[in-house]
């Protein structure tokens, strides 16, 4: 994925999630104040409906007992005769209100809560009536039957038990006097009143608020549910959520705009940063980038540009000291090189000069070294030459020991370093024969100076596959490891007190032209450099 497309993402991924959460935020404020609002209503209309029910309480307490404690009353109720109080009923009833007689009725019980007789309004039809125990003045409570939720208050009718002051006074009957709330819903603006039974569900759309009926022992016989429907406060949601909806849609409009500007704006130099960069590193240190801002982007394209011309300033300046430190690397190293040839011939030219006579067989050897000691200077430029121009080798057949005995012979080694060739006499390799004993004289003059103690110089052949491998083993202190990984590298010499480090380069270059290789390691007793050469 892009970064255009990751800014694009973020962008309205975070006004999408911001806007979502804002609007849950609001929607649910706006819930729970509702919610809040009808809850605090519907507890004002079950506080006036507790005001109604205590109302009606008081209003049948207070006619009943008015009634009871009337001494014709007692004497009619005393006789626990039903006709005698359906006698007294009419009188009776003129006692009670206009609504009280409408809505209310009233049962006259004998103690046990049997009826006797009803002075007013329908009661229902009961075998036997709640009662109270002794001492209870009056008792109100609610009162299930079936269905069926009724508001009673009863009210003993006592008369003197004799006996003495202290006697308490006996029940001679029992007036219940109730109002019927009935099992029909109660409908209110908004909403509805529900009676129901213990243990029966009621369920209805909208918030609830319960309130339960105590019955005469104290305990819940029923419920007073609430329900209101939210109304207004429904349209003003649905209105708030339209709002945040078209805010919402507007908020994505935007952000895609600004994540697409912002993309640009931030993508598109980053873009040519990045090419730029690429190009650096493919070593093209002239590449620029335009400056078209002071903020952050065209502070960091300057200091690019400010870097691209450092690199570009020391990079020719690089090369041009390079330059000069390569040739004086190849001068010192040619010097280095030819510097013991030429001690072989300006050594043999004065002793032919200085001499006034010399055997036949001395002349012969000196001119021997001087024409060997030529023939290796010329061999030596001539392989600088052909490395220079990347000329290829010119192979022939030869005698692999014949190479290796030219390059022990070359060497002016101590008289305390011994030299061993284990070769077969007829093992023969197709070579550039010049370039190879090059080879072996680079390795043996190495082993020569790691040994200023002496030693023995191996050099070894062994069969490998279809080809062979010659090793060349000394008995020196071995190769360090932070030498062994550039060791073969140009110019590395490692505290070699002469030479610029081109010999095992130039001699490992010319090994795989060969086809074969030229490695190091460590053996038992010092370096071992194993030239690997195919026949």
């Amino acid at each position: 994925m892009s970064l255009r497309w990751k800014i694009w993402l973020a962008l309205f991924g975070s006004v999408t999630l911001l806007f979502g959460l804002t609007g849950w935020i609001l929607q649910r404020h706006a819930i729970d104040s509702a919610t809040r609002s009808l809850e605090e209503e519907m507890r004002g209309s079950i506080r006036a409906y507790e005001a109604v029910w205590q109302a009606r309480q008081e209003a049948l307490g207070t006619a009943a007992l008015l009634l009871s404690s009337l001494p014709n009353v007692r004497a009619a109720f005393g006789t626990q005769d039903a006709a005698t109080i359906r006698d007294s009923a009419a009188e009776l009833r003129g006692l009670l209100s206009e609504g009280l007689r409408q809505r209310a009725f009233f049962v006259v019980c004998d103690p046990r809560g049997a009826p006797i007789a009803t002075i007013a309004g329908t009661p229902p039809a009961m075998a036997s009536w709640p009662t109270v125990e002794p001492g209870v003045r009056q008792r109100s409570g609610f009162f299930v039957r079936g269905r069926e939720i009724y508001q009673l208050v009863l009210t003993p009718v006592l008369v003197d038990a004799g006996g003495g002051p202290a006697a308490e006074p006996a029940m001679i009957s029992l007036l219940v006097a109730g109002f019927a709330e009935g099992d029909r819903p109660v409908q209110l603006t908004g909403g509805e009143f529900v009676f129901s039974v213990a243990g029966e569900q009621v369920t209805r759309p909208g918030v609830r608020l319960d309130r339960p009926l105590p019955g005469l022992d104290g305990q819940p016989v029923g419920t007073l549910s609430i329900f209101r429907t939210p109304g207004p406060a429904e349209r003003e949601l649905a209105d708030l959520q339209k709002e945040l909806l078209a805010m919402w849609a507007a908020a994505v409009v935007l952000s895609i705009v600004l994540s697409f500007f912002l993309a640009r704006r931030i993508v598109e130099p980053l873009g040519a940063l990045d090419r730029a960069a690429t190009a650096i590193g493919e070593q093209r240190y002239g590449e620029r980038l335009p400056v078209t801002s002071n903020d952050e982007l065209g502070r960091l394209a300057a200091t690019f540009n400010s870097m691209s011309e450092s690199l570009e300033t020391a990079r020719a300046e690089l090369i041009r000291q390079e330059r000069i430190a390569t040739v004086g690397r190849l001068a010192s190293s040619i010097v280095h090189d030819l510097r013991n040839p030429l001690a072989a011939i300006y050594g043999g030219a004065e002793m032919l000069v200085d001499a006034e006579t010399l055997a036949p067989a001395q002349t012969k050897r000196l001119a021997g070294n001087i024409y060997n000691a030529s023939r290796r200077m010329l061999a030596m430029l001539q392989e600088l030459l052909d490395a220079a121009k990347g000329k290829a080798a010119e192979f022939e057949l030869c005698r692999l020991r014949e190479v290796v005995e030219a390059a022990v012979e070359s060497q002016q080694a101590p008289a305390h370093i011994r030299f061993r060739v284990e070769i077969a006499e007829d093992l023969e390799l197709p070579l550039d024969r010049a370039r190879m004993e090059r080879v072996f004289v680079n390795l043996l003059a190495n082993a020569i100076e790691v040994m200023p103690d002496g030693g023995e110089i191996a050099i070894v052949a062994r069969p490998a596959g279809r080809g062979v491998v010659v090793e060349v083993r000394d008995q020196g202190p071995g190769i360090a490891a932070e030498v062994k990984e550039r060791l073969f590298q140009p110019f590395a010499t490692y505290g070699k007190r002469n030479g610029l480090g081109l010999g095992l380069a130039l001699s490992r270059q010319t090994v795989l032209e060969h086809g074969g290789d030229l490695t190091a390691a460590n053996g038992p007793d010092g370096a071992v450099f194993a030239v690997q050469l195919h026949g």
